[in-house]
């Protein structure tokens, strides 16, 4: 099995066992909805790179990801526990707002279209 194919399988373990970990086991009040949108495995299965979505404005969005800095430990020894895995990769917690992107984008398309209908109603008249 190549690297790559490694990587990415132990990654999507990762996401899963985290997911789980997250909304059963940290009890932590700073952590809000958290969602675990991707988990980037490097080749040498040293370094997990964990892009998380929340839900939640600025300032609960800071508290989150503080407090997932703050149970990194915690969760990788539930990790090591839970994979079978020589070397538990160091976790690193990276806010993914592609999400909020994604849905912003739409709801300009939406306005536009709105706006469109709005023109071509008023030139009608």
């Amino acid at each position: 099995m190549s690297g790559n194919a490694r990587a990415i399988r132990v990654g999507e373990q990762m996401r899963e066992e985290l997911a789980q970990l997250l909304r059963d086991e940290v009890k932590d009040p700073r952590i809000g909805f958290v969602s675990i949108v991707k988990v980037e495995v490097s080749r040498d299965i040293r370094h997990a790179k964990i892009y998380v979505s929340v839900l939640g404005n600025e300032q609960q969005k800071k508290e989150t990801m503080a407090g997932l800095t703050s149970a990194t430990g915690f969760l990788r020894s539930e990790l090591a526990k839970r994979l079978q895995l020589r070397y538990m990769p160091e976790l690193h917690f990276t806010l993914d707002e592609s999400i909020e992107h994604g849905q912003r984008i739409a709801q300009l398309l939406v306005q536009v279209r709105e706006e469109e209908k709005r023109s071509r109603r008023e030139e009608g008249e």
